[in-house]
């Protein structure tokens, strides 16, 4: 029962540890954006969110005029001008990036009083010229800076050297950016490309007047839409907006976890409650013969269950919120800072978790109590135990075939699928229906699994391998519920694994066929390519060209009518050396003709056009031309997919030179015969900009490697809560099995069965039964992701490829984890009293 109680508790704390921790980000961000909001902000009006928006490096700005317009409005007590770039890098003195490890923003602007409301200096002073900055306090303490330490920051508009004058510190939680200061006029000069700039302005409305007047007022005196206005409210509910989605994203992705964990309990809970029930047979038959109905026995069984699940319940509510606080810390160390001060427990939390736990342990143990309440007075004059009932496992073998054929139907389906649309459908009812099915037939195939499984590992045991197997087929329906609850969650790696591996070998496949370039240059964090990096990769010796690839934002007519705002991609005519696209009509390098443009063939087939054919063409910022269409380019693979290409001359041409944005990406290509001269040559060229790796196609096929494997190891470790409840499901189902042939093991140990191999015995039984659960979710987890790869080959990942290394790894961790359960039912039959035993009813 104790065990069955941690399975609750941890699959309760997880839900209500995710709930608090995102709860308490979500209290942590609306507290600094709540402080940090101005009472109206006034903006350049394509700031946030504008079409015309592109990733220029910098941000929009603001002429110093418009603060004096604000500033003469009515209500208006002060207008203070800011300027806020998170389009830099700040480096040390050995070029090592001050920024933060976690994805949170690198800001650099200028200290002003909208600043104290939530910062005040703690050590030095404020910057007074271009050779003094600030920065704040956690970001000094994670990479050790003190007064006097010269940083450099590295923006669009130039770099800056200054020394550290100052040392900020949060009055309220950051989050994890890492923030410099400079004085006004530096920020203004370095950070915006000239003076009399600024990126927004702060406005503070007089004692007695709303922030919704104060912008009306402010509207009135600078022009309705001129501006971007926004209160206090609307700015923090727009900050707030934008973390709120990924909070969501990563709260819905951690309960959905925890919600397998649940799955999985629940066949621990029906377990222990099935053998409870088998093993109080005659007690119970003896109450029906006193009097009992049968509905109070099924009640006396649930009341039993709802105290378990009441108990493991409250005692998840609690470990949730040390989960939660033990994720916050954990957050410290990579860098996101979250106070326990803003540790928020909403009413909600421990409601969801204790109906949650009650509900599961309760329904868990629903059937063995009915099975409880049929017990007839006469099971009293009977052996503990009750004969199965071959009948219904018939029904359920017939029941559990008919769901996997239509499992597997849905597979097939999904495999041969045209769209992966529909694929995707029938994907998720196959997934669904197989595993049911495998659920339910689990009985089935333990007894010939488990046969096959012992020829193989526990017949070389001789006798005692015999009794193991002998054990383990005893009640083929505790085994497949058993071995059920650790198949679910292997099922999961071994079809995640199985899609990974798949990505990443496509991946790689598409760039031995598609990629020429030698070099990449990007961002790791999605900065844009600075023009003082460009110039110096370009300046590179022994490299044959370099490529810069932009994106632009357009509203595109095609010739049937049909309008659509789609990226366009911006390239050199070199590019078409760089990859090599697959043509359906035309030239690739056609594309970069004057006024010319190409098409994937998804779009040319969509709208039936062809090569010849003219595109409206209005650029977001820019002017509307028509574009002839030049070539059209395979969608087969994934390279490039549906991307659209022109020529840089084309866009400056409808561009301004302030709209056109800047290079995400640099692709070179090496001299013949200089390419290990010119890898050297291009790291030592952007040596001084560490915000940008530079890749050789080895280097770039690693990369793809370990992000996939990272986030895999995530899912691996979110499942491991899962798979921690399926193993204490094969701990409790040993035990119990152990205290049931009580009797049965005092008898085999007086006929001379020696403790040694009493304990093998059951270390066998539970090694047999959880290698038959992993073969089970292996071979189950495998062709889920045969058959997700087959719908990702329609987005052009044809590579199937089986980590072989994870799933026999896994499948051989999977005996160590039998080996690992059996522990303690082991050491406890070991250590039973011969006579007590024989004489146990």
């Amino acid at each position: 029962m104790a065990l069955s109680a941690v399975a609750v508790l941890l699959s309760v704390a997880f839900v209500c540890g995710t709930l608090v921790f995102t709860d308490t980000m979500n209290t942590t961000f609306d507290k600094l954006f709540g402080v940090t909001s101005a009472d109206v902000t006034v903006s350049a009006k394509v700031a946030k969110d504008g079409e015309d928006n592109p990733n220029r490096g910098k941000p929009e700005v603001l002429p110093a005029s418009a603060v004096e317009q604000v500033a003469k409005a009515e209500g208006v007590k002060s207008a203070e001008g800011a300027v806020v770039s998170m389009s830099v890098t700040v480096v040390n003195a050995k070029n090592e990036n001050m920024g933060s490890t976690t994805g949170a923003p690198t800001i650099a602007g200028n200290w002003n009083d909208n600043e104290l409301k939530s910062m005040k200096i703690t050590s030095g002073q404020a910057p007074r010229g271009p050779t003094e900055m600030m920065v704040d306090a956690d970001t000094a303490k994670k990479h050790h800076l003190k007064l006097g330490d010269e940083l450099r920051t590295i923006a669009i508009t130039g770099d800056v050297r200054a020394r550290i004058s100052g040392i900020a510190t949060f009055t309220v939680t950051n989050p994890g950016a890492a923030i410099v200061y400079f004085d006004t006029a530096t920020a203004q000069e370095k950070l915006l490309g000239g003076p009399g700039l600024f990126t927004h302005v702060n406005v503070t409305a007089k004692d007695g007047v709303g922030d919704d007047r104060l912008k009306a007022n402010v509207a009135k005196a600078v022009g309705a839409d001129t501006y971007k206005l926004q209160t206090a409210k609307e700015s923090a509910d727009a900050n707030r907006k934008d973390v709120g989605s990924f909070l969501d994203v990563m709260k819905y992705v951690m309960l959905g976890f925890a919600g397998i964990a649940f799955l999985v309990g629940i066949f621990l809970i029906f377990n222990t409650f099935s053998m409870l029930v088998a093993q109080r047979t005659r007690e119970i038959g003896l109450m029906r013969a006193i009097g009992a109905d049968s509905g109070q026995i099924l009640k006396s069984v649930i009341v039993e269950a709802f105290l378990l699940g009441l108990v493991g319940s409250v005692l998840g509510v609690g470990a949730g919120v040390g989960l939660a606080v033990g994720l916050m810390q954990l957050m410290g160390q990579m860098g996101m800072h979250l106070s326990t001060d803003d540790l928020t427990v909403a009413w909600t939390t421990p409601v969801v978790g204790l109906v949650l736990g009650i509900v599961v342990t309760v329904v868990s143990a629903f059937i063995p109590a009915r099975r409880a309440g049929k017990v007839s007075p006469m099971a009293a004059l009977r052996d503990a135990g009750t004969p199965g009932d071959k009948k219904a496992g018939r029904i359920r073998a017939a029941v559990g075939l008919v769901l996997t054929g239509i499992g597997g139907a849905g597979l097939f389906l999904a495999a041969g699928a045209d769209k992966a649309s529909a694929g995707s459908l029938w994907l998720c009812l196959g997934v669904l229906f197989t595993l049911i099915g495998f659920i339910v037939i689990g009985p089935l195939l333990a007894g010939l699994v488990v046969r096959l499984l012992s020829g193989i590992v526990l017949r070389p045991f001789g006798s005692v391998g015999r009794l193991a197997e002998r054990n383990a087929l005893r009640n083929p329906r505790r085994t497949g519920a058993t071995a059920a609850a650790l198949m679910i969650g292997l099922a999961l790696v071994a079809c995640l694994s199985v899609v990974g591996s798949s990505m990443v070998a496509s991946a790689t496949d598409e760039l031995d066929k598609s990629v020429g370039a030698d070099y990449i240059v990007q961002s790791q964090t999605g900065q844009p390519i600075m023009p003082q990096a460009e110039q110096a990769l370009r300046a590179t010796k022994d490299l044959d060209h370099v490529t810069a690839y932009r994106e632009v934002e357009a509203k595109i007519t095609a010739p049937d009518g049909s309008v659509k705002d789609d990226g366009i991609s911006v390239t050199d005519p070199t590019y078409a050396q760089d990859v090599r696209r697959k043509m359906i009509a035309g030239e690739h390098a056609a594309a970069y003709g004057k006024d010319a443009i190409s098409v994937g063939s998804l779009y040319a087939d969509e709208h039936h056009v062809k090569v010849g054919d003219e595109l409206t063409v209005a650029f977001a910022g820019g002017r509307t031309t028509r574009l002839k269409v030049a070539a059209i380019t395979s969608d087969e693979g994934n390279l490039d997919k549906g991307v659209k290409y022109i020529s840089t001359a084309t866009a400056e041409q409808f561009l301004p030179a302030d709209r056109m944005p800047r290079p995400f990406m640099l692709l070179a290509k090496a001299a013949d015969g200089k390419a290990d001269a010119a890898y050297g040559a291009v790291k030592g060229a952007l040596a001084e900009y560490p915000q940008y790796a530079v890749q050789n196609q080895t280097d770039y096929k690693q990369t793809l490697k370990d992000q996939v494997g990272q986030l895999l190891n995530m899912v691996y470790g979110l499942l491991g809560l899962a798979i921690i409840v399926a193993v204490l499901g094969v701990v409790n189902t040993l035990a119990l099995s152990v205290v049931e042939r009580t009797r049965e093991i005092g008898l085999m140990r007086a006929i001379g069965l020696s403790r040694r191999q009493l304990r093998r015995m059951i270390r066998l039984e539970s090694v047999v039964i959880a290698l038959f659960g992993a073969l089970l979710g292996l071979g189950l987890g495998m062709g889920w992701g045969a058959t997700a790869q087959q719908l990702l080959a329609l987005e052009g990942l044809k590579v199937l490829e089986i980590p072989w290394p994870t799933i026999i790894g896994v499948f051989a961790g999977s005996a160590f984890v039998g080996l690992f359960a059996a522990l303690v039912p082991a050491f406890r039959a070991g250590r039973m009293n011969v006579l007590n035993a024989i004489a146990s009813e």
